[in-house]
């Protein structure tokens, strides 16, 4: 055997351990709620290097003690498709696709422009990079947010479809969303929809109203920045056409 075939092999072999191994540890997840994720852990490794008090907060709750209204604003703020898809929504990641491509050429054609302007203070401004949309799933930010880094790769995105597969082939929609619930982000050091539901209204994550589930939903995308400004009228106005949306939406 060729020094060749026998490292293709071996690369095939830790590929497929690798994969049995994620495949473990969800199928533990039914039974066992997941003490953290990977990036909680590299987010309290960047706090625990900053100067200050480490401000850490999170709780689990069992998915019948967070607020309904909760369940369906995220659902509908974040993947209306959430309990008709098996883990990846295509026609949302086509369309993110096309977005971004969109972006791109918008990109590279005002550079064009800037160029040949170059000599002028305005033309020699750089250019902002264009905004990725991503189209990901609850399913796919859970898998995301659980195992991966933060990395944008072909080989990052096509690890995090297989693991939105597993989570879908052996996890249940319902405990899904529990652990997704429970651990993503919603502030600096504020994971979880109990910490979330503490740290900005002072109550409970069952006592949440309908408005205020909306508010958190609409801080998902980027929590750290609306953290800051959480009464925004951006953030008030996108909770009430997601508080329009809810009735509509089926909890799993």
């Amino acid at each position: 055997m060729s020094a060749l075939l026998r490292f293709v092999l071996l690369v095939l072999v830790s590929a497929v351990a690798l994969q049995l191994a994620f495949a473990a540890r969800i199928a533990l997840m039914r039974v066992i709620d997941p003490q953290s994720t990977t990036f909680q852990r590299s987010e309290l490794r960047r706090l625990a290097g900053q100067n200050g008090e480490l401000q850490w907060r999170q709780a689990w709750r069992p998915y019948e003690r967070m607020a309904d209204s909760l369940k369906r604003a995220v659902i509908t703020a974040e993947d209306a498709g959430f309990t008709d898809h098996g883990g990846v929504d295509w026609e949302a990641v086509e369309q993110a696709w096309e977005k971004n491509q969109k972006a791109q050429a918008r990109v590279e054609q005002a550079g064009r422009i800037t160029a040949r302007s170059a000599s002028t203070p305005a033309g020699a401004r750089a250019m902002r990079p264009p905004r990725i949309v991503g189209g990901s799933t609850i399913t796919q930010q859970l898998a995301k947010n659980l195992f991966l880094s933060g990395e944008r790769s072909l080989a990052r995105k096509a690890q995090e479809f297989l693991l939105s597969f597993m989570l879908e082939a052996l996890l249940s929609k319902e405990r899904i969303l529990e652990i997704y619930l429970n651990n993503v982000e919603w502030g600096e050091g504020v994971f979880g929809a109990q910490a979330a539901a503490r740290h900005y209204f002072r109550v409970d994550a069952e006592w949440l109203t309908p408005l205020q589930s909306a508010r958190l939903a609409v801080m998902l995308p980027a929590p750290k920045r609306f953290e800051k400004r959480p009464g925004s009228a951006y953030v008030s106005g996108r909770a009430v056409t997601i508080v329009q949306r809810m009735a509509a939406v089926e909890l799993p």
